[in-house]
């Protein structure tokens, strides 16, 4: 079960690494609402290895704050592989952060659709070695109400910290 209790404990391991591999995160949120970063700098000390975060609920704030191109969001939608790959990207070239996880999904209760059922969500972690930006994506289908699919989106996502970008 995800508690907060687990969620602190999980971002407090995230930190160390980032700690201790001198790199530093951001994050770039939609379905979560900043709830990832609210984890990350609930850690004391957390200003070592977190830059910032990005809540880009809107498709227009996704465009504006994170460069997610317009046309890609038109074509493919907000939650799909493609927004989730810009968004990753997007919060590396706008901050000095060498890792960033990003997320887009439906939360619920409303907004799915047969293709896109609620509790989909894309994750994607992204890593900046020199000038070279890498991405990886997730595709999750979680169950529950809509605290239980943002609380699991985090879990995943801070997972894919430790997991994806050693």
């Amino acid at each position: 079960m995800d508690t907060d209790a687990n969620l602190k404990r999980l971002a407090a391991r995230v930190g160390r690494r980032l700690l201790k591999q001198r790199r530093q995160v951001a994050t770039a949120e939609s379905c979560s609402g900043g709830w990832i970063a609210k984890s990350l700098t609930d850690i004391a000390g957390s200003s070592q290895w977190f830059v910032e975060g990005f809540v880009t609920y809107s498709n227009e704030s996704k465009v504006q704050r994170l460069g997610v191109p317009r046309a890609l969001l038109e074509s493919k939608g907000a939650v799909s592989e493609a927004t989730v790959r810009a968004m990753a990207a997007g919060a590396l070239r706008r901050s000095k952060a060498q890792v960033a996880v990003a997320v887009t999904g439906i939360a619920g209760p409303d907004g799915g659709s047969p293709g896109k059922p609620v509790g989909t969500v894309w994750l994607g972690w992204a890593t900046r070695r020199g000038g070279t930006i890498r991405v990886g994506t997730k595709l999750k289908h979680f169950r529950g109400n809509r605290d239980a699919v943002r609380r699991k989106t985090v879990r995943v996502a801070l997972q894919g910290l430790l997991t994806r970008h050693p």
